[in-house]
């Protein structure tokens, strides 16, 4: 009888999902974080995004990496730490060097869009503004 209970209470609390949800949970802060610099950047700068944004949804390249090569470079939003300190990184293991894992773009009409693309559990996240 006791082996069924604690059987039935490792299944309810699943330790694998509660980590995915909080990895989840990181990653709509951080778009939300990556979406409200562009926003003050934008303000700053008389309406400008970053020129590296385009409409075709792209990875954002890491902090760190010292050649972006084809990821959109947001370094204007670190430089000096104006709008961010560092941008962030998706909290899953899958990412690789050189990229954020977050991806960014524009609409036609000028509304970005930043989604992070190794969301788990099904979901999706991004915001646009």
């Amino acid at each position: 009888m006791i082996s069924i209970l604690a059987g039935i209470v490792i299944l309810a609390i699943n330790p694998a999902r509660q980590l995915a949800e909080a990895r989840n949970t990181q990653r709509r802060a951080d778009v939300n974080t990556i979406l409200n610099a562009l926003y003050q950047y934008t303000i700053d700068n008389d309406g400008e995004v970053p020129a590296t944004i385009t409409t075709t949804a792209t990875d954002i390249c890491a902090s760190d990496s010292v050649n972006c090569g084809s990821n959109a470079d947001l370094s204007v939003l670190t430089h000096d730490e104006k709008y961010l300190i560092s941008l962030p990184r998706d909290p899953g293991s899958g990412c690789t060097t050189g990229s954020t894992c977050y991806t960014v773009r524009k609409s036609v009409n000028g509304r970005i869009t930043v989604e992070a693309r190794l969301a788990e559990l099904d979901a999706t996240i991004g915001v646009t503004r």
